[in-house]
C-alpha cells in the first residue's frame, strides 16, 4: 500500500463529491516534511504577511520556537512573541486573556508555536481578531490542527467554538519525532479513535437520517489504516510513522472542514474523554492528555459495540419505558456541578431524552437492526489485537492507569452523552435501555 496520504491533492480547489454537498478548505499549504521549519520564513513572505505574532508555551519555545523566532530574525521578517510562562497550559479563559493582553496592534498573522491548546488559542483568537493564522506543530498529538472549531474550556466546560482553518500547517519532522513520546502515543489514540467515531456516524446516518458522506468518511478510514499499519515503528521514533500520524491527524481536520463539523473525528470515544477531562479539572487534578484518554474510550466503545451487536431488543417493551427526568437532574447535578446548567439546558434544546422523540428512534432502530450488527462485525478492528498494539507502545489501555476511577468510568458512559448534541452508540444504549447495565460491566471488566 501507498504509506502517503497526499495532502496536498485536498487543497485549492472543491473536492469533487456526489453527496449533494460542497467541500473546500481555506487552508492553503501543508508541508509536514523534514526541514519544513526552514522553509516557514519563505512561504510567510510569499503569503505577503509582514508583522508576525509568534505565541509559544515554555516547552514549545524549548521544542522550535526560539528556532522560528531566529529564522524570522535572519529573514529580517518583522515580528514579536510571547512565550507563556506555564509548562500545562490549559486553553481557559486565563490563557485567552494572557494572550490578547500582549497582542502587538500592527499583527497581520498569528504564528503558534505547539499543538493541541496553543492551536485552539491562536485559532479562536485569530477568528474573533478577523486575522489570519499558522500553526507549527511541534508535536503529532491531536487532529484539531485543520479544523474549524476551537476547544477551549469556559466556566469549566469544555466548548467547542467556531472559528477557522490555519492558512498553512507546518510540520518539521526533525521536531515532531522528538516531541515526548506519551504526546507522540497521544496523536495514534486520536487516530484510531476514528474507528468508534466513524461507526458512530453512519449509526446516525442510519438511525437519524443525519447527513453522511462516504468519500469523506473513506479519506479518514484510509488514514487510520494508513497509521494502524505504522504504528509498532512508533516506539523507535520512526521519521515515517511519526510523518503518517501528523498527516492523518492534519487530513482529520481538513475532513471537519469539508464537512463544517467534526462529526468526521469525533464521537462517542471523544465524549468520554471529555467527560474524564471536565471531571479531572474540577478535581484539581493534573490532566491527561486528550488523545490517551481518547485511546482507553475507543477500547470501551469497541467494548460496548461488540456487546451491542449480540443483545435481542424487545421493542414493544422498550416503548413502554418512561424517562425519570428528576432523577437524571439530580445525577447531573451531581456529577456536573458548575456546567450542570449548561448540561441542562442543552437537553431542554435538543430532547434527546425525550420519550416520544425515543420511540421514533426504537422504531427506526428496529428497522435497521439487522444492518447495524452488520455493521458492527465488520467496521470494527480486532479489539484484543487493536489493544495490544497499544501495551506494546505502553499506551494506557485501562482508566485506572490515568487515575479515572471505576464510578467515573459508569458515570461518563451514563452521562457523556449529554454533552453534545450528537447522536452515538452511547444514545442507542440509552434507547434500549441498555446503558446504565453496560456502565456496571465496563467498570467490571476494567476492574479485572
Amino acid at each position: 500500500m501507498n504509506q502517503s496520504i497526499q495532502l496536498e491533492q485536498y487543497l485549492g480547489k472543491p473536492l469533487e463529491c456526489n453527496c449533494g454537498h460542497e467541500h473546500k478548505t481555506l487552508l492553503k499549504k501543508i508541508d509536514i516534511s523534514k526541514g519544513a521549519l526552514e522553509r516557514l520564513p519563505a512561504l510567510i513572505k510569499e503569503l505577503g504577511y509582514q508583522h508576525i505574532f509568534v505565541v509559544c508555551d515554555i516547552n514549545t519555545w524549548k521544542a522550535a520556537g526560539e528556532t522560528v523566532v531566529q529564522l524570522l530574525d535572519s529573514n529580517k521578517i518583522d515580528h514579536e512573541y510571547l512565550t507563556i510562562q506555564d509548562e500545562e497550559l490549559v486553553p481557559d479563559e486565563w490563557a485567552v486573556g494572557t494572550v490578547m493582553t500582549a497582542f502587538p496592534k500592527q499583527t497581520d498573522l498569528i504564528l503558534a508555536v505547539g499543538s493541541g491548546t496553543l492551536n485552539d488559542l491562536c485559532k479562536f483568537i485569530s477568528f474573533q481578531l478577523g486575522l489570519d493564522y499558522i500553526v507549527c506543530a511541534t508535536a503529532p498529538s491531536m487532529d484539531g490542527f485543520a479544523s474549524i472549531g476551537a476547544a477551549l474550556i469556559t466556566d469549566h466546560v469544555k466548548t467547542t467554538y467556531d472559528a477557522h482553518v490555519p492558512v498553512a500547517v507546518i510540520g518539521d519532522t526533525n521536531v515532531l519525532a522528538q516531541a515526548p513520546m506519551d504526546m507522540i502515543v497521544a496523536g495514534l489514540g486520536d487516530i484510531l479513535g476514528k474507528y468508534t467515531c466513524l461507526l458512530d456516524w453512519k449509526m446516525a446516518h442510519l438511525i437519524e437520517d443525519e447527513y453522511y458522506c462516504e468519500k469523506i468518511a473513506g479519506m479518514v478510514k484510509q488514514a487510520v489504516t494508513i497509521v494502524a499499519e505504522q504504528g509498532p515503528k512508533i516506539k523507535d521514533r520512526d521519521p515515517d510513522a511519526v510523518q503518517s500520524i501528523t498527516e492523518a491527524l492534519v487530513l482529520t481536520g481538513v475532513a471537519m472542514s469539508f464537512v463544517g463539523n467534526s462529526r468526521p473525528a469525533s464521537g462517542s470515544e471523544h465524549h468520554l474523554s471529555h467527560y474524564w477531562e471536565m471531571q479531572f479539572q474540577m478535581e484539581d487534578k493534573k490532566p491527561i492528555l486528550h488523545g490517551i484518554k481518547v485511546g482507553v474510550g475507543l477500547l470501551t466503545v469497541i467494548n460496548m459495540y461488540q456487546k451491542l451487536a449480540k443483545e435481542t431488543p424487545d421493542f414493544s417493551t422498550l416503548k413502554k419505558n418512561t424517562f425519570d427526568e428528576a432523577a437524571w437532574e439530580a445525577k447531573v447535578r451531581e456529577c456536573y456541578k458548575d456546567a450542570a446548567a449548561g448540561i441542562i439546558a442543552l437537553e431542554k434544546q435538543c430532547g434527546k431524552n425525550n420519550i416520544e422523540n425515543r420511540n421514533k428512534r426504537l422504531d427506526r432502530i428496529e428497522n435497521v437492526w439487522q444492518e447495524m450488527v452488520s455493521l458492527i462485525q465488520t467496521e470494527l478492528p480486532v479489539l484484543d489485537d487493536l489493544r495490544q498494539m497499544m501495551i506494546d507502545l505502553n499506551e494506557p489501555v485501562n482508566p485506572n492507569q490515568l487515575g479515572i476511577s471505576m464510578e467515573q468510568v459508569k458515570d461518563a458512559i451514563i452521562l457523556a452523552k449529554e454533552v453534545r448534541n450528537r447522536f452515538t452508540i452511547l444514545q442507542i444504549l440509552w434507547d434500549l435501555n441498555l446503558l446504565e447495565s453496560y456502565a456496571n460491566d465496563m467498570a467490571a471488566y476494567f476492574q479485572k
